[in-house]
């Protein structure tokens, strides 16, 4: 018997977002561990905002909404508020009844500035390693450390002459720019819309781009992201950036970091043994020493972290395509940042259930 089209309303709803998420679905295992977390930092919360003025926008609900915009490649904060009107998996892991109104989307960027300005992103990684289940997870004594670069929200036509001497382009919506014969370089030139940015190739024979450098500090046991950071892309900045997220490793046992050919210089070798580190750096020998010898090369355990520390990639991987970081949308170091450490939140979320799964 074929059914009747027949569309008519109800009075009264007794359903809950909640009833709408699958039981078996990912979010399921994710949310209390958010919770967790956010629970571990309301007391800085509670120092961010004033005892008097207008509500905000609960932090809790901002961040949880945040983690969705990285968790499903929602790709401005616009179609995110959009999301949330309609999508009740949304609501329920944002913390939204089915009538509650969503936020005017310039009210909830202006919230997030608050945030952003306490460093909540770092704060919010570290409290969810300190989650009673994950810290058995992590290994206390082998890391892996390497770079990638995030192409800056700004165009090559805005990376002019820092003295104002360069031609404008032409007129028009998208007017022409000529730079054949012109030298450009990071010492004279700096873009207009991102001033943070530089011009900077990954390797030889690629071509130079306005980037960002990102950076993830990885733990060998099981691949989750211990830190992360962003910096001004300079030559130097993968090992300045590495000394100082190590810097921040609690003192214990004797560590191994494991990193590719760019970190085998002599002056960072040196300084992770005075550190009390054992740099398993590649060796890079073409055409020069290079700073690892016997000493480090002849024991297993060298092998062992060259052959995991390549699983880095994969949180680039994951950063750049789920996380949208492979050319940001945001302007500035602080803000880029940010954003890049959030991603590194929600990859680490994003394997939780699985890992959880083959503790239990």
């Amino acid at each position: 018997m074929r059914g009747t089209d027949q569309q008519t309303g109800q009075m009264f709803s007794y359903l809950s977002p909640e009833t709408m998420v699958p039981q078996d679905h990912p979010l399921r295992v994710i949310r209390p561990l958010v919770n967790a977390a956010l629970d571990r930092l309301s007391a800085q919360f509670n120092q961010m905002y004033s005892a008097i003025g207008r509500p905000s926008i609960p932090p809790e609900q901002l961040l949880r909404a945040l983690l969705l915009q990285a968790l499903f490649t929602v790709r401005s904060e616009r179609q995110l508020m959009e999301q949330l009107t309609y999508n009740m998996m949304f609501r329920w892991f944002v913390g939204l009844s089915m009538d509650a109104p969503v936020w005017d989307v310039t009210v909830f960027t202006k919230n997030r500035e608050r945030l952003l300005a306490a460093d909540v992103a770092c704060a919010f990684l570290q409290a969810i390693l300190a989650d009673p289940k994950i810290k058995p997870l992590l290994s206390d004594d082998h890391f892996s450390v390497d770079g990638t670069l995030i192409e800056a929200w700004a165009s090559m036509k805005s990376f002019q002459p820092k003295d104002g001497s360069g031609e404008p382009p032409a007129g028009g919506r998208n007017g022409e720019r000529d730079f054949h014969g012109e030298t450009r370089s990071n010492e004279t030139h700096a873009s207009t819309t991102d001033p943070d940015a530089r011009l900077y190739k990954k390797a030889a024979g690629q071509a130079a781009k306005l980037c960002h450098m990102g950076h993830v500090l990885m733990e060998n046991r099981s691949g989750l992201v211990v830190a992360a950071s962003v910096t001004l892309a300079t030559g130097t900045a993968e090992r300045e950036a590495a000394e100082a997220m190590i810097g921040d490793l609690p003192a214990g046992e004797r560590i191994t970091l494991g990193a590719d050919k760019a970190y085998d210089t002599a002056d960072f070798v040196a300084e992770m043994r005075r550190l009390g580190m054992t740099p398993h750096v590649a060796q890079n020998d073409k055409r020069r020493r290079s700073a690892i010898d016997g000493r480090t090369t002849r024991h297993d355990g060298y092998k062992a972290s060259l052959r995991i520390r390549k699983r880095i990639e994969e949180i680039f991987g994951w950063a750049k395509t789920v996380g949208r970081q492979r050319k940001t949308r945001y302007r500035g170091t602080a803000r880029v940042g940010w954003m890049f450490t959030l991603s590194a939140a929600a990859y680490n979320l994003v394997r939780m259930p699985k890992l959880l799964g083959a503790a239990a």
